[in-house]
């Protein structure tokens, strides 16, 4: 596997976001790996909410899925990465992060594709937050990519997101412990009961005297504390509440019937986060009015997170659009 390093991020000039702010200087890293750039067919891969640019590799967050002979294959796609300016992956920190929705991430990420000369992908994939900046993305430029892949995800935020990101927003301006508090809150959208119920059995840990939930909590809570900024936190956490293609433009239908993209919709069917009922009704409105359109599940107890489990469910689920195109080439 060949992996670009890019000396410097693009530098966007001058960009004014949805509400009104401008940044006259706005970074945007990324990474690239597998086969050089134009010599072959570029996924264009989206991280979700604690993750970065680094998708493959050693320390790639996504590297059971993406790798040599792995499901998206290194040795047969250009696979590109962007860092969500303000993620903490660089020096670059959004001060406001209420100036940003999820489309003006998107409308970042099209300026950094074009500054790569890419007139097309062959596939944009990312899961919960990453997903819904595909979502964006494709409703601003319907030709973009060949397969467009929402994992866990969906087009909007539902007033059930809404309603956790306020509670994790009110953690984050209000607790002593801001990261470590949110995120323990924030474990309990991406997992499941059946999870907690499969993993713990109710056990104590009998050097703390505590249930092994709540050490188990703690820890997370403790280790995202120590790589994560908290501006970062908040910035990632306003996304995920302003996913939403339709806010100030045309109805779902009329967008969606610009674009010629094949849409790929996985849900998840313990996820509490992005749920799969909405997932479905997303496909059947797509249905309507589109023919190639399809929805596939991941079976798993283990709620939202399962997109970042169950690599064995999502290869069997993305082989027909990834293997597919590396036999025909």
């Amino acid at each position: 596997m060949k992996l670009e390093n890019i000396p410097s991020p693009i530098i966007i000039q001058d960009f004014i976001t949805e509400s009104g702010a401008l940044y006259p200087s706005l970074p945007l890293s990324f990474t690239l790996s597998g086969l050089p750039l134009h010599t072959a067919p570029i996924v264009l891969v989206n991280h979700a909410l604690t993750g970065n640019a680094e998708v493959t590799g050693k320390n790639g967050w996504w590297n059971d899925l993406i790798g040599d002979g792995k499901t998206i294959d290194t040795s047969r796609y250009t696979i590109l990465a962007f860092n969500v300016p303000g993620n903490g992956n660089d020096s670059f920190i959004v001060e406001n992060y209420q100036d940003f929705t999820t489309r003006d991430i998107a409308r970042i990420f099209i300026k950094g594709i074009q500054a790569l000369a890419i007139e097309q992908v062959f596939a944009i994939i990312g899961g919960s937050v990453g997903g819904g900046i595909a979502w964006e993305i494709i409703a601003l430029k319907p030709n973009i990519t060949e397969h467009l892949i929402p994992i866990a995800t969906d087009w909007k935020s539902t007033d059930w997101m809404i309603a956790n990101c306020y509670l994790q927003e009110q953690i984050l301006n209000n607790s002593s412990k801001p990261v470590e508090d949110a995120r323990i809150h924030a474990m309990l959208c991406y997992r499941s009961p059946e999870s907690f119920k499969e993993k713990f059995q109710r056990t104590i840990n009998q050097e703390l005297l505590i249930f092994n939930i709540e050490s188990w909590l703690a820890h997370h809570g403790e280790k995202l504390q120590r790589r994560y900024q908290l501006s970062s936190y908040k910035l990632m956490n306003q996304l995920l509440k302003t996913i939403d293609i339709t806010r100030n433009s045309e109805n779902f239908e009329t967008l969606i019937s610009k674009t010629k993209a094949s849409i790929h919709i996985i849900g998840i069917n313990s996820d509490l986060f992005f749920t799969p009922k909405e997932n479905l009704e997303t496909f059947q409105e797509i249905k309507k009015f589109k023919e190639n359109v399809f929805y596939s599940e991941i079976d798993s107890v283990h709620g939202h997170d399962a997109f970042l489990i169950e690599y064995k469910q999502l290869d069997h689920l993305l082989a027909a659009i990834f293997k597919a195109e590396t036999i025909e080439k």
